[in-house]
């Protein structure tokens, strides 16, 4: 009897990953965008991918983003640094949601890859 469970907790496992890798929809992560764009008229809560430098560190967990088409504030959690070293030469990758606090519009950063150090 718990071979048979545990057999059938093995398979549901296995065929949700294999679902999952084959999915080729819209992602979460957001799509490819630029500081204007973010900075700009997109909605709040729309999902962002922005590539380029952390340039200044402002206050606790915001910082300043730029790319070539602008600079913004961005706040990044510690745990999203996950112990990577970023410097303002360091070319990153980050993932997160616009959203607008007192200060204005900024990009809360789920995630951030180190793409050049």
């Amino acid at each position: 009897m718990y071979a048979r469970l545990i057999s059938a907790m093995v398979l549901s496992v296995a065929f949700s990953a294999s679902a999952l890798a084959q999915f080729s929809g819209p992602s979460k992560s957001g799509s490819n965008t630029t500081v204007t764009q973010a900075a700009g008229n997109l909605r709040v809560g729309t999902y962002v991918t922005l590539t380029g430098n952390v340039i200044e560190h402002l206050r606790e967990e915001y910082f300043t983003f730029r790319d070539k088409s602008g600079s913004m504030r961005v706040e990044i959690p510690d745990r999203v640094f996950r112990g990577q070293r970023v410097e303002p030469s360091t070319t990153v990758r980050i993932t997160g949601e616009i959203d607008v606090g007192r200060a204005g519009r900024y990009v809360y950063v789920n995630a951030l890859e180190v793409v050049s150090p």
